[in-house]
This record gives structure tokens, C-alpha cells and sequence, in this order.
């Protein structure tokens, strides 16, 4: 990895080794079974005259089993959430759908008598047909009873291994971080154009171009992401109060979009909400945007046109205005400046899925900090979930919500972050070693198989 010192690798090489038996709870959630993987319901076939019951668990963002067989006399399914969202079951080619269940709850759900055939299911809510949640109900004749099939790719669950093989994969995993991939996003962009002003202020402009490329979330897994320049996240971009600033966006997208800039103070005709304030930009158009930059401000440009698909496809980055200010009872204990800024960008839906900065685990970027300095991080989420960003150490401390200065810092290990929101947290290097920087959703950050999804580390040297 570009810029990283032998020690770097040497210190991510130990960590690759400990991460197998890191302190985060593996969460797994088993299926209901009789051996072998596959569920067994409570009775035989249509002619036993029971109907058989399956379990069907959904997580953010899979069903498990994602395969079920039915006999054509119909079944009871039993839909568990164990995730941390809203789900529901839906055949929509058979018309059926059940009603919303809530995180922790369950239902039972009658599938009555179907004609023999294949059919999708999916879970309807906004956005997780396209994170995952998707499988296959097979009715048949000569189904004798229900059954599942898991469809966790090479994974299988924790009662299909055994320890050993589970450390095994845990430590093969492990050692691949920080996987390559190709592509990064979210570095700054300079403007396109710049010019002085009399008065010192800038003129900026930046032309911004919409469109779908491939990207690599992890290793091997290559989507057709929506993009602002062809990178998740888009490039951040960066202003100073004051500045006279253009965009120029270019629509390459097989649909029309729009851009709104969320957090950023804006006339309402460049708000960037079509049909309101503008009119949709269309496949091969283009809109312009102009305002002068009011800060400080976090906030992050995105689509508003069909954004429940558009955004966790990938259209989304950081735009920030000056800086942050440090609050003076940090600088009393010794956080005096910051050594580095990072922008993390969280998702878990869309072709993306559960990520930081467009990349799962082992392909996150590691990050690095000697003792004593200080980095300063602006979580924004740009999800469909709330995630509760967890960095084991050090204690870090949030100093702004949303782009505004809090006039009391508060401390944090634990931060959550709903959709939308921006956090600014400061944390200073304490203790060398590599700590594990994660969502704490548990099943967000680990699978029988090892750490995966919204899982980093940062680095900590002397």
C-alpha cells in the first residue's frame, strides 16, 4: 500500500495474527435444523395433513436459509429479524408479502397453496433488495417436507465447523488485510478553475461528472457502481468561507439525477431537490450550481433524484467548509492541533453493501497515528441504518454534530450515527499497537469466518 513504512506492514502483519483472536464477539445466529443444513418442518408433505414450518432468519442484509423448498399444498414460515432494521418477505410474483417485522420480533407468515413452479423473494424495503436480501422459493409435488439451503457463499455457519476450522478461516481472512483492490475514493479534488478575487476570496469551479463504472468492494467482488468521477466515495471537496463557488454537473447515467449538497448552506434554486427547486437533469445534460461557501461545515454532496437506489450505489462524498475548531478544553489537555483528517464514510446497502469509504473488509484502508498526535475524523452516513461506530482506542472526543461546533466537547468510545448525520470526533494517540476500528453492529463486522464488511484498523506507533 502506497505510503506505508516497513514497520507499518510489519505492525499490520502482527495484526493479521492477532485478529483471529481479537476481543469482537463473533454473532452468529443459527438456523433451526436437523443436520446436514437444511431445515426440517414439524410434519411431512401436502398428504401428511400438517403444515410443515420453516425459520427463516433476516439479518442487514440476507435471509438464511435463501433457498426454501415448499410442497405445493403450502407452508408456514417463521421470519425471525435479527438484524437491526425494519424487514419483511415478499414473492411478488405470487403476490404475497408479509407485514413489517421489527428488530427482534418475529411472525408467523402462511403461504397457502401455490401452483408448482420457481419464484424471487426478496424484502421490500427501500434499498435491500439490492444490499442482499434476496432468494428462492421452490414449490414442488413431490416436496415431501420444507427445506432451506444457506446461502452464505464458502461461509456455512458456526454448527457446520468446528473450532479449529473456524479459526482456521478466521486467521485466513485476517492475514489478507489490508487486501488491494482496485480503485480509491475520496481524496480531495482541487477545483478545476481557481482565481483571486480583489478581496481575497476565490473563484472556484468544478465540473462533475455522473456515472457508472466498476468498482471492487473487496476482493473479487466487482459492481457496477453509480459515481460522482468514478470513485466511492466521490472526491471531497473542500472551501474556504467565502469563496465564490460553480459546479458543473454532467449527467453520463442511464437515468435522470439531481445533486444536493447536504449540510451546506445554499440559496433554495441550487438545493438540488427536482422537481421543486429544479428541473431533473437528464441522461447527457448538465446543471449548474452557484452560491459563495458559508462556514465551518461537514456535509456531503449526493443524489436526490431516485436516491434510494442512486446513493447506496455509490453517489455520495465529502464537501467541508474551513475547519473545525478545537474546543480550548482540549487544547488545555494537549490537543493543541491535528495531525491528520480523515472523512468515513459509512454504507450498508445498495450494490456497495456494508462498507467504509466503499470498501468491506480486508480491503478498508488501515490508518496510522504516532503517540501524541491527534487525527480528526467526520463520520457521515450515507446508509439506510443507524451504525455505532466503535474505535477500541483511544478515547476519542466529538466536537461537532452535524458541522456545527459544540461549545462543550463530550467524550466517546462508542458513536452513533444515524443516516444523514455527520459527527466530528478528535482522538489522540495513546497507546502503541494496532486497534480494531469497527461497527458494533456485530454482525456488521464479523461472520463465522472472520472479520468482514464495516471492520478497519488504526495503528498507533512511538
Amino acid at each position: 500500500m502506497a505510503g506505508m513504512s516497513k514497520d507499518d506492514r510489519s505492525i499490520i502483519s502482527w495484526f493479521a495474527f492477532a485478529a483471529a483472536i481479537a476481543a469482537l464477539v463473533v454473532a452468529v445466529v443459527g438456523v433451526s435444523n436437523d443436520g446436514g443444513g437444511s431445515a426440517s418442518g414439524g410434519g411431512g408433505g401436502s398428504g401428511a395433513g400438517v403444515t410443515p414450518t420453516i425459520t427463516v432468519t433476516m439479518t442487514d442484509f440476507a435471509f438464511s436459509p435463501a433457498t426454501i423448498s415448499i410442497p405445493t399444498g403450502g407452508a408456514k414460515l417463521r421470519l425471525v429479524n435479527e438484524g437491526a432494521a425494519l424487514h419483511n418477505f415478499q414473492v411478488p410474483d405470487l403476490g404475497l408479502k408479509s407485514i413489517d417485522v421489527a428488530a427482534g420480533a418475529s411472525i408467523d407468515f402462511e403461504i397457502p397453496a401455490q401452483e408448482a413452479g420457481s419464484y424471487k423473494f426478496i424484502c421490500p424495503q427501500p434499498g435491500h433488495e439490492g444490499a442482499g436480501m434476496v432468494g428462492t422459493l421452490t414449490v414442488s409435488e413431490s416436496a415431501g417436507s420444507i427445506t432451506g439451503t444457506d446461502s452464505m457463499i464458502g461461509t456455512g455457519t458456526s454448527d457446520s465447523m468446528t473450532w479449529s476450522q473456524m479459526d482456521a478461516l478466521m486467521l485466513k481472512v485476517a492475514q489478507q488485510y489490508p487486501a488491494a483492490t482496485v480503485g480509491k475514493g475520496g481524496t480531495v479534488r482541487p477545483p478545476d478553475k481557481e482565481s483571486v478575487n480583489e478581496d481575497g476570496s476565490r473563484n472556484v469551479e468544478y465540473t462533475i461528472v455522473a456515472k457508472v463504472v466498476d468498482w471492487e468492494v473487496e476482493p473479487g467482488k466487482v459492481v457496477q457502481a453509480w459515481t460522482y468521477d468514478g470513485v466511492v466515495p466521490a472526491p471531497e471537496i473542500h472551501f474556504n468561507s467565502g469563496d465564490h463557488v460553480k459546479i458543473i454537473l454532467k449527467n453520463e447515467l442511464p437515468q435522470s439525477t439531481s445533486l444536493h449538497f447536504h449540510g451546506i448552506q445554499v440559496p433554495n434554486i441550487y438545493d438540488g431537490v427536482d422537481p421543486y427547486t429544479e428541473h431533473p437533469t437528464v441522461p447527457g445534460g448538465e446543471h449548474i450550481y452557484e452560491w459563495i461557501a458559508k462556514g465551518p461545515a461537514v456535509g456531503i454532496y449526493h443524489s436526490h433524484h431516485n436516491a434510494q437506489e442512486q446513493i447506496p450505489d455509490g453517489m455520495f462524498g465529502a464537501m467541508t467548509i474551513d475547519y473545525m475548531p478545537i474546543p480550548q478544553k482540549l487544547i488545555d489537555k494537549g490537543y493543541t492541533k491535528v495531525d491528520k483528517r480523515v472523512n468515513m464514510v459509512l454504507n450498508d446497502a445498495g450494490v456497495i453493501g456494508l462498507s467504509l469509504n466503499g470498501k468491506s473488509f480486508p480491503a478498508t484502508e488501515p490508518y496510522t497515528l504516532r503517540v501524541g498526535e491527534v487525527m480528526e475524523v467526520h463520520y457521515m452516513n450515507e446508509g439506510l441504518l443507524g451504525h455505532p461506530m466503535h474505535l477500541h482506542q483511544p478515547m476519542g472526543w466529538v466536537t461537532a454534530k452535524d458541522g456545527v461546533p459544540l461549545d462543550e466537547p463530550t467524550p466517546t468510545d462508542t458513536i452513533w450515527v444515524t443516516p444523514g448525520e455527520r459527527y466530528t470526533v478528535l482522538y489522540m494517540g495513546m497507546e502503541p499497537g494496532v486497534w480494531a476500528w469497527h461497527c458494533h453492529i456485530l454482525t456488521h463486522a464479523e461472520t463465522p469466518t472472520g472479520m468482514k464488511y464495516m471492520v478497519t484498523a488504526l495503528i498507533v506507533e512511538r
